[in-house]
């Protein structure tokens, strides 16, 4: 399968954060990728591949970073696709300073914010499936499938 969300890290180490984004998107059957490509070491890759994912079929970008966080701003700069940022706990900040660096974008260059480290990378996994499945049936039968075992998880603690 051609992937439709591209997962993009600043720094190979942050593979552990994003993790479970990839455990949740393979549940669901979403086809990705995984592309370390950092917004200060390496600006001319980063700027290509978002200029490229849509036309490569990605329908979505989910971009973890730490400390100053502008890999999901600098990946918004270049394409109109939805890019998810995830704050990496990377600092003495806890990913505080990360969180802010990403949820402060100028307006007109959005990028949707979620929770810091494995549980922001869980919720940036769902919200792409949620994206994905306003066109996709399958996906929308899935998500409400695990919507309900999410409930009966809950009421039975």
């Amino acid at each position: 399968m051609k992937p439709v969300v591209g997962i993009v890290l600043g720094s190979r180490s942050d593979v552990e954060v994003v993790q479970p984004a990839m455990d949740l998107l393979d549940e669901f059957g979403v086809a990705h990728e995984i592309v370390v490509s950092s917004a200060h070491r390496q600006p001319e890759r980063t700027r290509r591949y978002a200029a490229g994912a849509e036309k490569k079929g990605l329908k979505i970008l989910i971009a973890a970073a730490g400390l100053a966080a502008h890999l999901p701003g600098v990946l918004a700069s270049h394409t109109t696709l939805p890019v998810l940022g995830v704050p990496v706990p990377a600092s003495t900040l806890g990913g505080l300073d990360s969180l802010l660096s990403i949820v402060q974008m100028p307006g007109g260059i959005p990028v949707g914010t979620l929770g810091i480290g494995g549980p922001g990378a869980k919720n940036a996994a769902l919200l792409a499936v949620q994206i994905l499945a306003l066109h996709d049936r399958r996906l929308k039968n899935k998500l409400q499938a695990y919507r309900q075992a999410l409930k009966r998880i809950r009421s039975s603690t």
